[in-house]
């Protein structure tokens, strides 16, 4: 499933909380923002973003990863990206173009969950969710925190992309 031109982000809205929330411009803003901070640019990529509520994650959780619990976003890159050396940055992949640009991958994101973190965290609900989908297109750019090292550059990179936007840091 490909973005519409010129979109980076293809929404899949499968919670109407989410339309709601304004899960469109939200996730535009905030996977463009992790494409910059890293030196890449919206218009050559591509991912689908879908708003779900906790029984559908809860679902895909227990598919994919084997927990068959709710979880607040999940990831799956369109391709393998992650370093082969711990702590290493994972090798970026070429854009593509407007007509046909490289798709990064899909990012899954529960309302219930992230509202309820939001609440516990004292934190915006949409600073929250800003954060987590850096998180996703992290994961589908192969970056992981599997291990220390990893989780460190990941974190890094992440508060480096939040602060961008004008957010805190999530990890202090």
């Amino acid at each position: 499933m490909a973005a519409g031109m010129g979109e980076l982000v293809d929404i899949v809205i499968e919670d109407a909380r989410w339309e709601a929330f304004g899960l469109q411009p939200l996730a535009e803003r905030a996977c463009a923002a992790a494409l910059a901070g890293l030196g890449l640019a919206a218009e050559g990529f591509s991912i689908v973003v879908m708003g779900c509520d906790d029984a559908r994650i809860a679902a895909l959780n227990a598919d994919f990863r084997g927990k068959p619990k709710p979880t607040n976003v999940l990831s799956w890159p369109s391709e393998e990206r992650a370093a082969e050396v711990y702590g290493d940055a994972p090798e970026l992949p070429g854009a593509g173009d407007a007509d046909d640009p490289e798709e990064l991958g899909d990012i899954a994101i529960a309302y219930e969950t992230c509202a309820r973190e939001a609440e516990e965290q004292g934190k915006p609900m949409a600073d929250h969710v800003t954060h987590l989908l850096v998180h996703g297109l992290l994961h589908c750019l192969g970056y992981d925190h599997e291990d220390e090292a990893d989780a460190a550059l990941m974190e890094a990179i992440e508060v480096r992309i939040l602060a961008s936007l004008g957010l805190s840091d999530p990890y202090s």
